[in-house]
């Protein structure tokens, strides 16, 4: 079952990602997908705001991971755009942490990805609007949505 979320703003983004982390379990895994410019680097940050980081979230784009530690859990915000098909980093070994790991651009290693997961796709609207579909797979996910969405 799919979830639909309409974002009218950042500050709409930032709240729903920060309600998203009220639910949050260890080994958690959010798949983000959508154009540049989608806002998924926004819900990383309204995610981690969440969590008490206080560090300046920007999407890893060349570093591939950032480990943010000195939150409530640990965060894992990974952006996989510019990973070619065969180049490791070792994503697995997070997804076996017991931290959160957020990926932008998920859909393009979708094969290491774990069965388990939350797939959120952003869509732009307009300027300000997104519509964020959710894609629960797992029952933990799907109770999570249920709670939040």
């Amino acid at each position: 079952m799919n979830y639909k979320y309409t974002s009218k703003s950042v500050d709409d983004t930032l709240e729903l990602a920060q309600n998203i982390e009220s639910e949050k379990f260890p080994g958690m895994v959010i798949c983000l997908n959508g154009d540049l410019g989608s806002g998924k680097t926004v819900f990383v940050k309204g995610f981690a705001q969440a969590l008490g980081i206080e560090d300046n979230i920007t999407s890893p784009t060349f570093t591939i991971v950032k480990e943010y530690v000195n939150g409530e859990a640990p965060l894992y915000h990974m952006d996989v755009y510019r990973l070619d098909d065969n180049q490791e980093f070792g994503v697995e070994d997070y997804f076996n942490k017991d931290g959160i790991c957020i990926l932008e651009w998920a859909d393009l290693i979708e094969d290491r990805l774990p069965k388990e997961r939350l797939d959120i796709a952003f869509k732009i609207i307009d300027e300000n609007t997104r519509v964020l579909v959710f894609k629960p797979h797992g029952m933990q996910y799907e109770e999570l949505c249920d709670a939040v969405l």
